[in-house]
């Protein structure tokens, strides 16, 4: 993972991300009208069916690009309890943030899916800026959006966030009581990760980073280039002698199977200055809310739901649910597990809506 997970020490600009981006190519992307990339993706609206609809929305000055989920039969006059759904790091709405968003649809949810500001088809500059405070506040912008969306009971909202998104929403739900119910998978602590390595495996190095992430916001605050960390690309060789089930297999589905140009596994490292003294685990007994947390029981990432989940000393109902067989990116993609957290999600929102 060392080389992979080198910090990019050269500036890289919007262009040079582009150039990075023409390597995921994938056919889906251009098939589809919306550009969704998952299995079963809605290509065309029809009537009597569930219907996707594009919107953009500004949070705090910042253009926000989501996708909205309607019901079969979806009648503006009735009223339908909605979820929100937050989508992993480095990935975007069309990704399984919007599969998620599509299987509870047409469960009966009317559903959002939002860009991250500063990611995606969202504005915001620098881009692939990943600050908690933001990704919190996409959180509370999503709310605040679909709570407003015709048909929608706003009484009645619901929030499942994915993997980085996880831990974005434990937070967020932390102090946001509009969400009756939490439901996080594959839940990913961004900040312990980024400020311990995964699986600690960076704990002497601590220091270091956060020299070099003052140092990259000092030269953005002089008017210099934005640089960025993280993987700007990687070659088939290097998947495959990827160690850990969470990378090898993220590398392939963000950068082979399920590729889009708008996703990425950038950020800035100026970032790190707030991700490496965030922690998703902290305040986890403000949330009173019926909590669901699911993870893949062969998930190398399952340790963080676990710590976190114990935390949760005043969640009402809570249930931490492991889908059998499961790793953490397989939970993204593949039918049978997907089939098994949306059951699970059908069950727990129908109970808490």
């Amino acid at each position: 993972m060392k080389k992979l997970s080198v910090i990019l020490t050269s500036a890289l600009s919007i262009a040079a991300l582009d150039a990075v981006n023409a390597q995921t190519k994938n056919p889906a992307v251009q098939k589809n009208p919306y550009t969704l990339v998952y299995e079963g993706a809605i290509t065309q609206n029809e009537k009597g069916k569930v219907n996707i609809h594009p919107v953009k929305y500004k949070l705090n000055g910042i253009d926000i690009a989501a996708n909205v989920y309607t019901p079969a039969n979806y009648d503006a006059s009735k009223k339908y309890p909605a979820v929100v759904v937050a989508h992993p790091n480095g990935g975007i709405k069309e990704q399984t943030a919007g599969l998620y968003a599509q299987r509870l649809a047409e469960a009966g949810y009317i559903t959002i899916a939002a860009d991250a500001a500063y990611q995606g088809a969202s504005g915001g500059e620098p881009r692939h800026t990943d600050k908690p405070a933001y990704r919190t506040e996409d959180i509370h912008g999503m709310a605040d959006f679909i709570t407003q969306y015709v048909g929608v009971d706003a009484n009645r909202l619901g929030v499942l966030g994915i993997c980085g998104g996880g831990g974005y929403t434990l937070k967020a739900a932390q102090s946001d009581k509009r969400f009756k119910a939490v439901a996080t998978l594959s839940m990913f602590n961004s900040g312990e990760v980024r400020r311990n390595g995964f699986q600690n495996s960076q704990l002497a190095t601590v220091e270091q980073r956060l020299k070099q992430a003052s140092d990259a916001r000092a030269q953005e605050a002089a008017g210099g280039k934005v640089i960025y960390s993280g993987v700007a690309g990687v070659t088939d060789e290097e998947i495959a002698k990827t160690p850990t089930d969470l990378y090898r297999e993220g590398f392939e589905y963000y950068y082979r199977t399920h590729a889009h140009p708008n996703s990425t596994f950038l950020y800035t490292m100026s970032s790190l200055l707030d991700l490496m003294t965030w922690d998703a685990a902290t305040n986890m007994d403000l949330i009173d809310q019926p909590l669901l947390m699911m993870a893949g029981s062969k998930a190398d990432t399952k340790y963080m739901t676990d710590e976190a989940f114990s935390k949760a000393t005043r969640a009402k109902n809570k249930e931490l649910f492991l889908i059998d067989g499961a790793t953490h990116i397989q939970t993204y993609w593949k039918p049978e597990y997907v089939s098994q957290a949306v059951n699970k999600l059908k069950d727990f929102y129908q109970k808490n809506l």
